[in-house]
């Protein structure tokens, strides 16, 4: 997909939510038309019920794009300092919670930049090296039975993320599950352009992308699940008649809890403790980007 030579007429600051909005219903419907079935379906398949996971923290520990983009910096990709950039860019979105429409432009300018040029061909062969390499132990196995128990009833399994839908590809299939929605980026005869179709797959964007998929293969969503761990996740969670929250945030717990969802949560104590403090010391993130930087030029 090629964009039209004209630059972009300024977008007013009154107008920049309701892009965003237009943009993650963009992202929603390329991330459903974009999806394909990883796994033969089983022959007893359930024609109306299906299961949805949302990926970092739910069906893996940490960020499926940091995994990602280790793997790339590894084979030189980029250099630290471009790593240090987009996990500060990531840590600012966890800490503030906010999601502010000029950040996440600024984010979203960003997002895949370092894959233009690269052939969807290589960054498909990087995903299956880096699922093998940094991915594998990171599944957690709570979530990971829960998924197969589905796939048991004979019942559709789709991952839902804001990761590129390459690297989601290669977890669902690695996993078994029938197949994942992910951030399309754009391309022109196989090749990035280092854009993306709309907006990454977040928020509403997933809302879109599940319900195109019900509509697509028959699902009555009354009888589905989704699984998540954020409160970003509400609309897809909402849309379902059995959502879960997984390892879930203080604002998702507090919701699951209120309207009487089912909670899992696989972290040790520990590990919840920390989930749940939130700080506004931006310059520590920002230290802490650094250091992970330093840590894999190391």
């Amino acid at each position: 997909m090629s964009r039209p030579p004209h630059s972009p007429q300024p977008v007013s600051p009154a107008d920049r939510r309701p892009n965003l909005k237009s943009r993650s219903v963009l992202a929603g419907q390329a991330a459903a038309a974009a999806a394909e079935v990883e796994v033969a379906l089983a022959p007893d398949l359930d024609p109306t019920a299906a299961a949805f996971f949302d990926v970092d923290n739910t069906i893996m520990q940490g960020a499926s794009i940091f995994h990602l983009a280790r793997g790339l910096y590894q084979r030189d990709f980029f250099s630290a300092g471009d790593l240090a950039s987009a996990i500060w860019q990531q840590a600012y979105f966890r800490i503030s919670g906010v999601e502010d429409p000029e950040h996440i432009a600024k984010a979203r300018a960003s997002a895949l930049s370092f894959i233009e040029g690269h052939s969807v061909a290589e960054l498909e062969q990087i995903s299956e090296e880096v699922f093998d390499e940094h991915m594998a132990h990171k599944i957690w196995p709570g979530t990971r039975a829960m998924a197969q128990t589905h796939l048991d009833r004979g019942e559709r399994v789709w991952l839902v993320t804001a990761a590129p839908v390459e690297i989601a590809r290669v977890l669902a299939r690695r996993l078994g599950l029938t197949g994942a929605l992910g951030t399309v980026a754009e391309q022109a005869d196989g090749v990035y352009t280092g854009r993306l179709v709309g907006e990454m797959l977040h928020g509403e964007g997933k809302a879109v992308a599940v319900r195109a998929i019900a509509e697509r293969e028959g699902l009555d969503l009354a009888r589905c699940s989704a699984y998540s761990d954020s409160s970003n996740d509400l609309p897809m969670l909402s849309l379902v008649g059995h959502p879960c929250a997984v390892n879930p945030d203080t604002t998702l717990r507090a919701h699951a809890k209120a309207n009487g969802w089912e909670i899992r949560d696989y972290r040790t104590g520990r590990r919840v403790a920390v989930a749940g403090v939130r700080t506004a010391a931006a310059a520590g993130a920002a230290a802490a980007a650094w250091q992970i930087a330093r840590r894999l030029r190391r």
